[in-house]
């Protein structure tokens, strides 16, 4: 399947305020599945790295990372790391990112140091079809800086009773930067995590979330699975930990449907 024709890559924000809803887990596994087919780059902005670690960059040889792109420290060409999957680059979160929310207030642009620094570095980013942010799981200004600089937002939803509660406060903020910040931002979908067929209540929310947020929830839903849950101690994506496991055989599925989505999107706005 031949990549799309495009200049720049699609900058997805992975977000969600709420912690311990698999977003780190989507980002890694999402974007190691698309990686067989296209050219993805991961942009840790989480201070927790689990992104980094789960692609196999302890915390101790990571270096200079997305901390040193938002403070405009280093150019994006020099802090793109290789990783065990073919075609997927990292930037990892390095140990300064944790101070970077109070740094990042006394600094001028403070919501776009991110866009500014991927807008610096173009010719690179041609070489991308996706480009990914592993976002904290806040509000503050990383996050923030994520939305600013993307073309949409990948929510992770866990099937669990707070999760429209949830849901609906990201919602507002990303209302409120669209209106303010980033006119071209959208809601890209919303993934269901942590399902359990066994259980009524994930069958419930998820019913809810989808009558609610209608066709803007993927068809893929990522269900409860050991071998996810496993896979990061090991500092691989679960598609090279264990690939017939259920779980990477979701993401595999996501990445599919992701895929095709942005092929219809395409031929409507050509149309």
């Amino acid at each position: 399947m031949p990549a799309p024709d495009r200049r720049k890559p699609r900058f997805l924000a992975l977000a969600n305020q709420k912690g311990g809803v698999g977003k780190t887990t989507t980002a890694i596994n999402l974007a190691t599945a698309l990686a067989a087919k296209r050219k993805v780059l991961l942009i840790d902005l989480d201070p927790q790295g689990n992104a980094s670690t789960g692609l196999g960059i302890p915390r101790s040889e990571r270096g200079a990372g997305s901390y040193a792109l938002l403070i405009g420290d280093r150019p994006l060409a020099s802090l793109v790391r290789p990783t065990a999957v073919p075609d997927l680059g990292l930037v990892p979160a390095d140990p300064e990112l944790a101070g970077a929310e109070v740094e990042l207030v006394t600094l001028p642009d403070r919501d776009r140091r991110l866009r500014q620094a991927l807008e610096a570095a173009t010719e690179l980013l041609a070489h991308y079809d996706y480009v990914f942010f592993d976002c904290p799981p806040s509000l503050g200004l990383l996050t923030l800086n994520a939305l600013v600089a993307a073309d949409g937002v990948l929510v992770p939803l866990q099937c669990e009773f707070f999760a429209l509660e949830g849901m609906s406060q990201i919602t507002r903020t990303l209302d409120r930067v669209k209106r303010a910040l980033n006119p071209a931002l959208t809601l890209e979908g919303i993934v269901l995590t942590m399902y359990d067929r066994r259980n009524n209540l994930s069958e419930l929310v998820a019913a809810d979330v989808r009558g609610f947020f209608k066709e803007r929830v993927f068809d893929t839903v990522i269900p409860r699975n050991v071998r996810v849950s496993e896979a990061p101690s090991h500092g691989l994506p679960v598609l090279l930990y264990d690939f017939r496991s259920i779980g990477a055989q979701a993401y595999v599925q996501l990445a599919a449907e992701l895929l095709k989505r942005e092929r219809e999107r395409e031929k409507t706005a050509a149309a």
